[in-house]
């Protein structure tokens, strides 16, 4: 007889991992206990030696769905003889565990929810060990009943008696309920409240063209017929949405591809557990309204991933589901938010289990192959990911955070804890305790002082759940953003903390080292702006080092911003700017001397005033998009970029081309002047915006392709920024580098754009502290 002792950490709480270690133990004839502990798990299991090695093995190798091991220290203890093996009370102390982001509802749950013979039938808010919410209605760790919103339901006998069930799939499954004892749905509609007939209710108002704002996981979503053109014009004016793309929600697979075509690949994501947004090449034609993602190849695609959502899909088309809030606030998820709520939709669905946390849909989109977040939210967050350690990766290998393994990832328990504040546009913060990276969901823009209170309010909720106590701060560079100076007051408020800085394109560049193991590589750093270390404004950079500091090799030859931000909603200031750089300003007059004000701007840019100096690929893109004749005023950030992606013809001719030439302090310049004036001449010729849009986009992979060679003592090559999201460039640019024999590395497990930046901070944070404590 033997007995082992295992401390377990990673994603173990919420995931049904308790109940499935008895199981397993009982079913191989052990006994001893397995309990939750502010760390993780902790098991001890006595019996034949084999059967315990049979155990852990298992759990290594083959974890329940949505569980993720991060580490598995076993040891010898002498045994004592327990007849059982039971699911002990939770251990207290300083919370250490990883916590599960919400799971989508599985398949057995689908199932019973259908099934006249069960007593769950239809009933909204149904459960088990490998699905429903976790992380939205966590107070704290551990994960029991006790710590959650659902603390105020208790459970009626049968399904108490499930709980203690180990043959059962509910055996210790916290938000356990049925409709004897659990949330019940509420309609409201005018003076209308009502808890009979919801989904009935929700089926005719849809039909009838309405909007209805449903309480989802996250927070409330609008909703209204995917297919009905003038329902969604209204849902975009009351949102003041007017032309970014929105989103749509589906019962099953079989509904998606009726709209878009699917791989593999799309297709299990669109059914994982995680169940995001996932962007899907539409079908020809897309039967869904023109105004949902209007001049657009790609449609925003979600399986419905609660039961409610089952439900109130089963007779319906495809819906619109955008999150419920002001113009570029966040959600809406609390009951105290209808009167907010109200007037952006006729009727709303709510129920009486309270959401904790907000969190919005993630977002995805697959290119060469592989899933590039674009929001890490809903189904991820916060479900932490290593900071690698380089050399730990093989080359050219990303294994993802859902099958990460002991053997992939070096957890060390002394590692400091830092708070990494991320940047202003799409924040999300970063918090490093014991060498993972516990990641916030979206927060948004920082600008909006909605967003802001919610990062103030969240982050001091994120550090109590973790038991965070971070001795590093990190922010950005920028001296004014909303994340700098919240930086600033922790550190005043707190005086043993210690504020570093990261350059915003470092920080991009350090999340792909840090996601892939790297030591030392050449960065590809593009995007529309981030604040440089010489105060000017950067975006189309060439960096080459390590995590902890690399320096600028390259950069796209400034343009100035007539009007400063005014020129991001304005792109023809910028597109007249690079006009008379490359050509004279009478060449820029004449295409742009229409608009209010266009001289005077062209006498700022001369002087340098309110006309700041931009490097920004992202910028660049603008130029060439309204060059092509895409819109010359915007709605939202890079909607001119994302446009002109979708215009490219890739069967065209020709490229346009960027001049390598050595600019100042000794940094190559990616000089764009020639691109532009052969640009003009395809706009005079009427050549079509399409072949215009690849030529743009050939130019931009060949720029990409020769700053790689003219460095070619770094085989391995990062691409990371908010350009690299477009699909079709980054595709090219992959092919091309390895074509060129390049070991090519990005973004997969936190976004490309700003909201990676957070982590790239932490692990810029971390390789700085580790180099001083080695000179030390």
């Amino acid at each position: 007889m033997k007995r082992l002792a295992a401390d377990i950490q990673g994603i173990v709480q919420g995931v049904g991992f308790r109940p499935f270690v008895a199981r397993e133990a009982m079913r191989l004839g052990l006994t001893g206990f397995v309990r939750n502990t502010p760390a993780g798990v902790e098991l001890e299991c006595e019996g034949p030696e084999s059967a315990c090695e049979a155990l852990l093995q298992r759990l290594r190798q083959d974890p329940p769905p949505g569980a993720v091991i991060f580490s598995l220290a076993s040891r010898e203890l002498p045994p004592s003889g327990e007849r059982t093996f039971r699911i002990l009370s939770s251990d207290r102390g300083e919370p250490a565990a990883a916590v599960s982001p919400d799971l989508g509802i599985c398949a057995d749950c689908a199932r019973e929810l259908f099934d006249p013979a069960d007593r769950r039938y239809r009933y909204p808010f149904i459960n088990c060990t490998a699905c429903g919410p976790r992380f939205t209605i966590l107070k704290q760790v551990p994960y029991d009943r006790a710590n959650t919103t659902m603390a105020g339901f208790t459970m009626c006998p049968d399904c108490d008696a499930e709980y203690h069930d180990p043959s059962s799939r509910r055996f210790h499954a916290q938000p356990d309920a049925c409709a004897v004892c659990g949330p019940v749905l509420t309609w409201l509609e005018g003076t209308t409240q009502s808890q009979n007939q919801v989904t009935e209710r929700f089926e005719a108002a849809i039909r009838a063209g309405k909007i209805v704002a449903v309480k989802g996981l996250g927070g409330f979503n609008l909703a209204c017929d995917a297919q009905n053109e003038p329902a969604v014009r209204q849902l975009r004016q009351l949102k003041r949405r007017y032309a970014k793309p929105l989103a749509v929600m589906v019962r099953d697979l079989a509904q998606a591809r009726t709209l878009c075509e699917i791989s593999p690949a799309e297709a299990r994501e669109l059914e994982s557990v995680r169940r995001p947004i996932v962007l899907l090449k539409k079908n020809a034609p897309c039967q869904v309204a023109p105004s949902v993602a209007p001049d657009t190849k790609r449609l925003g695609v979600m399986l419905a991933y609660t039961p409610l959502h089952l439900l109130l899909l089963e007779h319906l088309p495809p819906l619109v589901m955008t999150s419920a809030n002001g113009s570029d606030q966040p959600m809406y998820y609390r009951d105290e938010d209808l009167a907010r709520l109200r007037p952006l939709c006729q009727a709303v669905v709510t129920h009486n289990r309270p959401i904790l946390r907000r969190v919005d849909d993630s977002v995805c989109v697959f290119a060469a192959g592989r899933r590039r977040l674009l929001r890490r939210a809903r189904g991820f967050a916060p479900a932490p990911l290593p900071i690698r350690l380089p050399g730990q990766a093989a080359a050219g290998t990303s294994q993802p955070a859902d099958q990460l393994s002991q053997a992939g990832v070096l957890i060390p328990q002394n590692s400091p804890e830092i708070l990494a504040l991320g940047a202003q546009q799409k924040n999300s913060f970063c918090f490093l305790k014991q060498g993972l990276a516990y990641l916030s969901g979206h927060i948004g823009d920082l600008e909006d002082e909605a967003t802001l209170a919610f990062l103030q309010q969240e982050i001091p909720a994120f550090l109590k759940l973790f038991g965070g106590h971070p001795q590093t701060l990190v922010t950005d560079q920028h001296p004014d953003y909303a994340s700098v100076r919240l930086g600033r007051l922790y550190a005043r408020e707190h005086p043993g903390a210690r504020l570093l800085t990261v350059q915003h394109h470092h920080a991009h560049f350090a999340s792909v080292l840090a996601e892939h193991g790297l030591s030392r590589a050449l960065g590809l750093i593009f995007d529309g702006t981030g604040y440089g270390s010489d105060g000017l404004i950067w975006g189309g950079e060439c960096l080459a080092g390590t995590a902890a500091h690399s320096r600028r090799l390259a950069r796209l030859r400034p343009l100035r911003l007539p009007g400063a931000a005014a020129a991001v909603r304005e792109p023809w200031r910028t597109a007249m700017s690079a006009v008379a750089d490359a050509c004279g300003e009478q060449e820029a007059l004449d295409l742009f001397g229409r608009h209010s004000g266009a001289a005077n701007l062209l006498k700022l840019c001369r002087r340098g005033q309110l006309a700041p100096l931009s490097s920004g690929m992202g910028r660049l893109f603008d130029v060439f998009a309204v060059l092509a004749g895409l819109p010359e005023l915007v709605s939202y950030e890079g909607q001119d970029a994302a446009l002109l992606e979708q215009l490219c013809e890739e069967d065209a001719a020709g490229s346009y081309e960027f001049e390598l030439c050595q600019g100042p302090e000794g940094l190559v310049e990616f000089d764009w002047r020639a691109a532009v004036r052969d640009a003009l001449r395809d706009r005079g010729q009427g050549i079509r915006p399409g072949i215009m849009a690849e030529r743009f986009h050939r130019a931009v992979t060949r720029l990409v392709r020769d700053c790689a060679r003219r460095y070619p003592d770094w085989p391995a090559v990062v691409l990371s920024g908010g350009v690299f999201q477009n699909v079709h460039l980054l595709e090219s640019c992959l092919a091309v580098l390895t074509e060129d024999g390049r070991r090519v590395y990005t973004n997969e497990q936190v976004p490309a754009n700003d909201g990676g930046i957070s982590y790239g901070q932490a692990a810029a944070a971390w390789a700085i502290l580790k180099e001083e404590a080695a000179c030390v």
